[in-house]
């Protein structure tokens, strides 16, 4: 499956990293809920998710549309076995809609939870923090600064 340029799947560590920029909105929520549910078909085993949204720096969406697309993810992923999903908040709109969606799945074998650092995220879905980090053009992720 050809995915595309902003989201991953490490199949080693059963891993999809999802890295929007800019925008998220309708279309991108769409495009990210449609490829996780093409891999759930595909794949025997399930797996964790990770979104990045350092790099997303606006959002075009309602309450009424996240809740839409929670109550979707829920009862489409059924009672399959229980997944992690990690997001990398840092901007505090992107997390409170993301915190919707959290609360929404609480009850599902979704197990969302927002996270302000990576190294966190990483923990949580017990995944090396490298795999979770994008070189930029100095080698280092500018939330991975030791300030």
């Amino acid at each position: 499956m050809k995915l595309p340029p902003d989201i991953e799947f490490h199949q080693d560590i059963r891993l999809l990293i999802y890295r929007p920029k800019g925008l998220i909105n309708k279309a991108e929520i769409n495009k990210i809920t449609s490829v996780i549910e093409d891999l759930e078909a595909k794949m025997q085993e399930p797996f964790n998710r990770f979104s990045d949204t350092s790099e997303a720096h606006e959002v075009e969406l309602n309450v009424g549309y996240v809740i839409q697309v929670s109550l979707h993810r829920v009862l489409s992923y059924g009672d399959r076995p229980p997944v992690k999903s990690a997001i990398l908040a840092t901007d505090s709109t992107i997390g409170h809609y993301f915190q919707l969606h959290a609360i929404i799945t609480e009850d599902s074998p979704i197990n969302v939870r927002i996270f302000q650092k990576r190294e966190d995220a990483a923990k949580w879905l017990g995944v090396p923090l490298e795999r979770l980090i994008v070189a930029a053009a100095n080698g280092a992720h500018p939330d991975d600064r030791k300030d």
